[in-house]
């Protein structure tokens, strides 16, 4: 399930940055999984970069307006 970019904003830096490794830690996963084929859902992948790419987009602009 997608990460809605309202659901990201309201978290805090520690919750971002936990949710970020998280994520990094999934598509290490399912990039290994992908190598050796037995990735069921293909769409996974695209899935967690983008959800990694919303994370790293609100803690810039977080950072940004300090």
């Amino acid at each position: 399930m997608p990460l809605k970019p309202d659901e990201i904003r309201n978290l805090g830096a520690d919750e971002l940055k936990t949710k970020y490794n998280a994520l990094q830690e999934s598509l290490f996963k399912l990039n290994q999984q992908a190598k050796i084929g037995k990735l069921e859902k293909p769409d996974q992948i695209r899935q967690a970069k983008k959800d990694i790419a919303r994370i790293l987009t609100v803690m810039r602009e977080k950072n940004t307006k300090k």
